[in-house]
């Protein structure tokens, strides 16, 4: 597969744009463990053209997360033009637009998923953003705004027509935030169609090795993002990618290995925040991972490991999780 001059292997898996989680910590250790293209958290474009600075630092990247995309988002077609130019000089290999975010404080202003109710306005958008700059552009977005108007097969044609690279789908509609299931359906019928050119990538609720081999097989798509199921768990990619490859599952590691692999992106956040902001921006992951689930009375050493305000008080209570659980 290719998108632009950019080749993938087959089977290849992305790491899903999400705000406030794909920092370039968290990329970089996606990318340590087999993520084949990563995405940084979406970028407003009206931010971007006024220089604020905390959103140009989000469009900051470094060498050894390549391949990767910047997303940016908005419903202004030349902000989006401008904002395409000023992370085309940040030197990305992908410029991906978002059109898929249900959040209300974005998709009720009419950006992200909310463009899925003015698809014109998309398609200017697309078009000016694809003549703004020499970057491959590709697109992310959903079936639809709600259960009554899933326009994405007619959609993804036209954004095909505006000249995008590839086009990432999430089976969900607008409306579904992420509630009930994704429905791959309609991401298979995008793909299936003779006119539809570009790579397909599929997205949502992808969170085993399994369930991946099983949408590849059953949709065709050229390659799917994981986003929530990596929350905790970095090393998905390399269960995944080691089960596409062998058709088998990966001999797990011991319990101290997964909880050195969360300490490191601690750590990450830490120094690249600072203490405070860096433990306060791991908790979701400290929250999410699978690592913890299923251990008996655990529930008040869950509760002080979110409330800990220091390193070193997290890390004492991470350290004594083995002995005191008895875990390998």
């Amino acid at each position: 597969m290719k998108i632009g001059n950019i080749e993938f292997e087959d089977y290849a898996v992305f790491l899903a744009p999400m705000e406030d989680v794909t920092d370039i910590g968290f990329r970089l250790l996606c990318k340590k463990f087999g993520a084949d293209m990563v995405y940084t958290e979406f970028v407003s474009s009206d931010a971007l053209v006024r220089n604020v600075e905390r959103t140009l630092q989000k469009i900051s990247i470094c060498e050894e997360e390549r391949p990767l995309a910047i997303q940016i988002y908005g419903r202004d077609p030349d902000a989006m033009a401008e904002a395409a130019k000023i992370c085309e000089e940040a030197d990305p290999d992908i410029i991906d637009i978002n059109f898929g975010c249900p959040v209300k404080k974005v998709a009720g202003k009419g950006a992200g998923a909310g463009m899925l109710r003015t698809p014109e306005l998309m398609l200017e958008i697309t078009q000016k953003v694809v003549n703004a700059v020499k970057k491959p552009v590709t697109v992310k977005t959903r079936l639809g705004w709600d259960e009554d108007s899933k326009i994405i097969v007619t959609l993804a044609e036209q954004l095909q027509d505006c000249g995008i690279a590839a086009l990432t789908i999430h089976g969900r509609t607008r409306s579904q935030m992420y509630n009930g299931e994704a429905d791959w359906a309609l991401i298979k019928e995008v793909k299936s169609n003779p006119r539809m050119l570009i790579p397909i990538i599929g997205n949502g609720d992808i969170d085993s090795p399994e369930v991946c081999k099983r949408r590849f097989e059953e949709t065709g798509v050229d390659a799917v993002m994981i986003g929530r199921a990596t929350f905790g768990r970095p090393w998905i990619f390399r269960e995944v990618k080691h089960y596409l490859k062998t058709g088998e599952k990966l001999p797990p590691e011991t319990f101290r290995w997964y909880l050195d692999v969360l300490k490191q992106q601690i750590l990450q956040s830490v120094q690249r925040l600072d203490e405070r902001r860096g433990i306060l921006h791991s908790r979701r992951h400290l929250a999410a991972t699978p690592l913890f689930k299923g251990i008996p009375d655990f529930r008040q050493t869950r509760i002080a490991m979110l409330r800990a305000n220091t390193l070193e008080e997290l890390f004492t209570l991470l350290d004594e999780i083995p002995e005191k659980f008895h875990l390998d």
